[in-house]
């Protein structure tokens, strides 16, 4: 093969393997130069800069380029030349010198006539899509695409739908953008251009993400990264991509992580044009997560380096999340330029930055504040994501919030419909709950109206609006998924062996076990919502009055770093403010510290953990409850109140407790066929088993009178209803749950207290069950009791597991089921924990129990003593067998174990009932 003819090898290739280039064009070049033949060289350097730019490398490719451009014009080929001119001008744009780089493709456009200038002009677009210079570029896409289709250069026609499929999406013209990708992706896959079609299912990802398919674009990405990377090509700009999703979803501490990374491989892969991109992104998901110095320092950056590189529109929306981060910070509130920066935005045509600036503008200039609301109200009724309308009814909201305040609560509830549809879409549990991010500004907003308003039924109405509200959407059970059980069998696997693993064993298994869960969790975020989705209605004040009999609310609320609570008895309600919520957080946080201490036998400061924690508990006890009537109570918290042992709290001793998310989970936790008729009755077998505890009596006697109440109240009550009547007789309601009890490995006491628990039920316990057992059971019993390790995941809590005789049942397995047991007990270290999001969104073993249909849920918020958890579990099931609810069950026992020993009394103190609490599983008793 002659020179020529190995030069144009090379150059086909170049188009469709660019990774195979290099050392065939080395090897094409050096037979250029031995044979003298200059034009080989050019088309050679030419094709080898082409490649080295589809794989990212930039300083590379601007050296062949140029080299390309000498020896091009020694032979006097002026398309070689021109070409190399035009692909050297995207090279410069990503190196971040945009006017070098238009200068060279001008020059290019001089020297190049026909299909050739076409191409160069469609480089031109490109270069100008990146700066920001949008109308221009879709001219110039526009002009070329015939002259390329006509000259049947098909190559160049997927490119142009490629970049111009960009350029739609940056004007948030999805049906075209999706379309153009769509055509370029078809071309490319029909000439076998992988790494081409990798790049192009990137920016389908970027379209899907801007529109707001989550799912959709997250296996977009998904497929992109690994094309991009079998293919030779650099997945900088894929990892960014994901980084842009994953904060449009709400996860502000993984896109912080992607923008980080994103950064660093730019940086390495010398794409200097794109690493204020990454900045801004930080910058942007530093202040979702709350990190104002850290989001004003990356957005100064960034405002910087855009200003560099001339690029005007991205720089202005750098200055919009500095702007922010200030407002957020209470720093300083500089207003000029604002209207400059709504201006410049606005041309750029980027609705979510627009209706962004028009609000940052209403806050920096009063005088000025109402015709930007209003402008940013606007895009509440235009066809753009849901996002953005959500937000145009914030504004709306704003506006209208001293004049018309009635007309402000409408159009909050119009921003939140929008939210939670589009939440109720994702079927990933971690999306829909951080997805709750968004709707944070529009509760807010409605709690601090209430808040002016007076009226507790408000203030209840909106505490409800702000929290927990996915756990209220139950989800369908997911489809039957084979790759996702074989991967979580996978995992499991690699649990089991690190167990007993040695440093070097460990050293190989733990990369493995990060690997499994990050494509678990990559694979289950693709996932969709089933079924319908109900909206999520706030349980009005009397019907919540009604279940509540002579049980008494207490929901706490947070408005602009002050708690208030909320109080609901004897059918009425009251609001008082209690004090910011910071030094509230700090005595909640000696708690577990004072617990651990005293839990630990033999430990020369258990003394002064006893004065720490009894200190604590009395403060938290008056700053919270004070004045609140006796009887029973549902807790529904707030923030760092999630992890309070109630118990501990002086006014709580012997008193029965349930904690749940929200009154309105608690209500739907006993509002629908059987069990509501059954939540009805257990409210007087409650109060009369809490009566029972608190009598003058030994323990064991209230105890059983307690039982004995609760089987005369469950008696009657089958009397007079036909629902209890069927119950009581074994029909759908069924007297006597079927129970399991299972033990785990690896925990001493465990095997013990299964033993003595199952012979309370008359059970026969599970010792060695092997995860896919348990789950298969888990769906066919009524009462749960689990002994066993456990792991609250705060970095991921879908990774929380309990772990059984082949590994660890993880959330993600739960999340699989159809159904739960109604009644559960976990005596599981921090198995009652969740991690708290915003909107008091929850994840974890707990909350993914209730969602599945768990109504009730016995498990501890902190690290309890394995042996010490024995007798408060047998404690726990007698009451519990003998007829009382699960709420009324524990505070009993844990009132009588007030005087064991100190580790006793400290795992007794570290569980709490989730759920409704007051409905007893075995109405009749034993």
């Amino acid at each position: 093969m002659d020179a020529r003819a190995e030069a144009d090898a090379v150059a086909l290739l170049a188009d469709t393997h660019p990774g195979r280039v290099p050392p065939l064009a080395a090897r094409a070049l050096v037979a250029a130069r031995r044979s003298g033949d200059v034009a080989a060289a050019a088309i050679t350097q030419r094709a080898w800069g082409h490649a080295l730019l589809q794989t990212g490398e930039m300083d590379d490719a601007i050296r062949h380029l140029r080299s390309a451009i000498t020896h091009g014009r020694r032979a006097g080929l002026t398309t070689v030349t021109g070409e190399a001119r035009g692909k050297l001008a995207y090279a410069l744009v990503m190196r971040g010198r945009p006017r070098q780089a238009l200068a060279e493709v001008e020059a290019a456009l001089r020297t190049l006539d026909g299909v050739a200038a076409d191409r160069a002009r469609a480089q031109r677009a490109v270069i100008l899509t990146e700066i920001g210079r949008h109308d221009e570029a879709l001219a110039d896409f526009q002009a070329a695409l015939p002259g390329l289709r006509a000259a049947g250069d098909e190559i160049a026609v997927s490119r142009l739908l490629t970049n111009r499929g960009v350029l739609h999406t940056h004007r948030y013209a999805f049906a075209a953008a999706v379309a153009d990708l769509r055509a370029a992706e078809a071309i490319s896959a029909r000439l076998g251009r992988p790494l081409a079609v990798g790049i192009i299912v990137e920016n389908l990802g970027v379209a899907e993400a801007l529109r707001g398919d989550v799912p959709a674009a997250l296996a977009h990405i998904d497929r992109a990264e690994a094309l991009i990377a079998a293919n030779g090509g650099h997945v900088a700009m894929a990892v960014y991509d994901r980084g842009v999703l994953l904060l449009a979803a709400g996860l502000a501490t993984e896109a912080r992580q992607a923008a980080e990374r994103a950064a660093t491989m730019m940086r390495r892969e010398g794409h200097r044009l794109k690493v204020p991109e990454a900045r801004l992104l930080l910058a942007q998901a530093a202040a979702a997560a709350g990190d104002w110095r850290a989001a004003a320092e990356n957005a100064r950056r960034a405002t910087r380096e855009f200003a560099a590189q001339h690029r005007v529109e991205w720089a202005a929306l750098a200055r919009l999340a500095l702007l922010q981060a200030g407002l957020r910070a209470g720093g300083e509130r500089p207003a000029r330029g604002a209207d400059d920066l709504v201006a410049t935005l606005t041309d750029a045509g980027w609705p979510a930055a627009t209706v962004e600036a028009h609000l940052v503008a209403a806050a920096l200039r009063p005088r000025t504040a109402d015709a930007h609301l209003a402008a940013a109200a606007r895009w509440a009724r235009r066809r753009v994501p849901a996002a953005i309308r959500a937000r145009g009814w914030y504004a709306e909201a704003l506006r209208r919030q001293h004049t018309d305040p009635a007309r402000a609560v409408t159009a909050i509830r119009a921003g939140l419909r929008i939210l939670d549809d589009h939440g109720a879409s994702l079927g990933a549990a971690d999306l829909r709950v951080h997805s709750a991010a968004h709707r944070r500004e529009l509760t807010a907003l409605g709690i601090r109206l209430a808040l002016r308003d007076g009226r507790p039924q408000r203030l209840l109405e909106w505490a409800e609006r702000g929290r927990a509200s996915r756990l209220g959407h139950r989800p369908a059970r997911p489809p039957a998924d084979p790759l996702l059980a074989d991967l979580l069998a996978q995992l499991r696997g690699v649990a089991f062996e690190l167990a007993d693993a040695g440093a070097t064993e460990t050293a190989r298994l733990v990369p493995r076990q990060v690997a499994l869960e990050r494509r678990i969790r990559d694979h289950v975020r693709t996932h969709r919502a089933t079924g319908d989705q109900p909206s999520w209605t706030p349980v009005p004040v009397g019907t919540l009055a009604a279940a509540l009999g002579d049980r008494v609310l207490v929901e706490f609320v947070e408005s602009d770093g002050v708690l208030h609570r909320l109080s609901l008895a004897g059918g009425r309600l009251d609001a008082r403010p209690l004090g910011p919520v910071a030094p509230l957080a700090d005595l909640v946080r000696r708690l577990p510290f004072a617990l651990h201490r005293l839990a630990r036998p033999g430990d020369a400061r258990r003394a002064a953990a006893e004065a720490l924690l009894s200190g604590a508990a009395a403060r938290l006890d008056a700053e919270l409850l004070r004045g609140l009537p006796d009887g029973p109570l549902v807790i529904s918290p707030t923030g760092a109140l999630h992890s309070v042992p109630w118990s501990i709290l002086p006014s709580c001793a012997g008193r029965p407790i349930a904690v749940s998310p929200s009154a309105t989970l608690w209500w739907a936790a006993a509002a629908t066929g059987p069990e509501r008729s059954r939540a009805e009755g257990a409210a007087g077998q409650g109060r009369a088993g809490a009566e029972g505890a608190a009598a003058g009596d030994s323990d064991r006697v209230r105890a059983e009178r307690a039982a004995g109440q609760d089987r005369a109240g469950a008696e009657g009550a089958a009397a007079g209803d036909p629902d209890r009547a069927r119950a009581s007789e074994g029909g759908p309601g069924r007297v006597r749950e079927e129970v399991a009890v299972v033990a785990g490995p690896r925990l001493p006491g465990a095997r013990s207290e299964a033993r003595r628990v199952a012979a309370i039920h008359g059970v026969v316990p599970l010792l060695d069950a092997p995860v896919d057992q348990v789950l298969g059971m888990l769906g066919r019993v009524g009462v749960l009791h689990l002994a066993a390790h456990g792991r609250l995941s705060t970095g991921n809590p879908l990774f929380s597991d309990l772990l059984l005789a082949d590994g660890p049942l993880l959330v993600h397995d739960l999340e699989r089921l159809e159904s739960t047991p109604h009644t559960v007990s976990l005596a599981a270290c921090d198995s009652g924990r969740a991690a708290v999001y915003a909107g008091d969104e929850l994840l974890g073993l707990s909350a993914t129990l209730a969602a599945r249909g768990t109504a009730q849920l016995v498990a501890p918020v902190l690290p309890i003593p394995d042996l010490a958890t024995e007798p408060v579990m047998v404690g726990y099931h007698e009451r519990l067998a003998a007829g009382a609810p699960p709420a009324v069950a524990l505070a009993a026992t844990q009132h009588a174990l007030r005087d064991a020993d100190p580790h006793v009394r400290a795992a007794a103190a570290g569980f709490n009932c989730f759920g409704h609490g007051f409905i007893a599983p075995f109405l009749g008793g034993p």
